[in-house]
């Protein structure tokens, strides 16, 4: 029982050190951005959300990602993205990794074992909406993390004014 503590402990530790040395980041996926329109599709276990799930019907995960696009700011596109990035400089754990005027790359880590997620947002001029997806990099669930993540920017973008 006592080899056992000890072996519980000794992974514990391990698995902290892990963490602070960014072993569970995982690598920046290669496919993100806009193709044809639209951002990547939810990944296929529970662990992203997408404003353009329904652009998936037999997608497994059509139904846990699915999440309400942004409204413009300004009706205006680029001043969304504009405004969505600013608001991203002002939360912890958050880079900005790309900006173009009509679309936006943030990672996020996340609080406590330091994941790293990915967030997008792009303006969609055909629906004049700015479009969204959020992903976890690692692990088969996300336990709501994304959602939450999202709702949470949704409401301060939209308290901004």
């Amino acid at each position: 029982m006592e080899a056992a503590l000890y072996l519980l402990a000794g992974l514990l530790g391990l698995v902290a050190i892990l963490v602070q040395l960014g072993a569970v980041r995982g690598s920046r996926p290669a496919d993100l951005g806009v193709i044809n329109g639209r951002l990547k599709p939810p990944s296929s276990t529970p662990n992203s959300v997408s404003s353009q799930a329904a652009l998936y019907p037999d997608h497994p995960q059509r139904a846990y990602a699915d999440i309400a696009p942004l409204t413009l700011k300004n009706a205006s596109g680029p001043a969304s993205i504009q405004a969505l990035a600013a608001l991203l400089g002002t939360m912890p754990g958050t880079t900005v990794v790309e900006q173009r005027s009509d679309y936006l790359h943030a990672e996020a880590e996340t609080r406590w074992l330091k994941f790293t997620d990915d967030v997008e947002f792009w303006f969609n001029p055909v629906r004049g909406v700015v479009e969204l997806r959020g992903a976890s990099r690692l692990g088969r669930r996300d336990f709501g993390v994304n959602r939450q993540r999202i709702e949470a920017i949704r409401s301060a973008y939209l308290a901004r004014g």
